[in-house]
């Protein structure tokens, strides 16, 4: 048996509580601007033409995201693996989603808004640090914030020590891409990975 309608969604859960809905801002305030600036890590949500979906991290120096005003961020494009896909879908579609997380804080930052890809030489000076200037950056339109509760991290207990597992509890990343797409490839350790991506930061 499916759920196939909101009437039969809501049977299941109780009304969300007026700090629920009333906590979604249509812009930045200056929590919201806080929480950003101390943020070193955004997953970008999106989705293209197709309908097809992607959730991209996006990672740098806490405050890499620059916040430019109430409405406006950008978002530095640091090399990658060039497939393109979130910047192919804001060509598409023009929407991104974001979830700022802070290390240690069990609390999350949620953003909607519209997008776009700039290449002006203001966003880009914006966004240029001692290692490189992007050759672009999404700029976001923030039409919708709220903060997300911390049940989810709870549960998770991500930042707990004891919920590390040793990376040796997996293969590699190149071996397990190689199995997946049935390529022959030249053996690395994961230390040589990890070298060889601190080389491309």
């Amino acid at each position: 048996m499916k759920i196939e309608t909101l009437e039969q969604l809501r049977t299941l859960y109780a009304s969300p509580k007026e700090r629920a809905i009333k906590k979604q801002l249509a812009s930045l305030d200056r929590h919201c601007k806080r929480y950003i600036s101390l943020s070193p890590f955004v997953v970008l949500s999106s989705m293209g033409g197709d309908e097809v979906l992607d959730a991209s991290p996006r990672g740098g120096a806490p405050g890499f995201v620059k916040v430019m005003d109430d409405n406006t961020l950008l978002i530095p494009d640091s090399p990658g693996n060039n497939r393109l896909d979130t910047l192919e879908n804001i060509i598409h579609t023009g929407r991104l989603g974001l979830l700022f997380l802070i290390p240690g804080v069990d609390e999350t930052l949620r953003v909607n808004g519209a997008a776009d890809l700039s290449v002006a030489p203001a966003d880009i000076a914006q966004c240029t640090t001692e290692v490189r200037a992007p050759k672009l950056v999404i700029r976001v339109n923030v039409q919708q914030a709220y903060l997300h509760c911390a049940k989810a991290f709870m549960r998770s207990k991500l930042w707990e020590s004891e919920s590390r597992i040793e990376r040796s509890q997996l293969p590699t990343m190149v071996d397990m891409i190689n199995e997946q797409a049935a390529i022959e490839g030249v053996f690395e350790t994961h230390d040589e990975i990890m070298q060889r991506y601190r080389n491309e930061l």
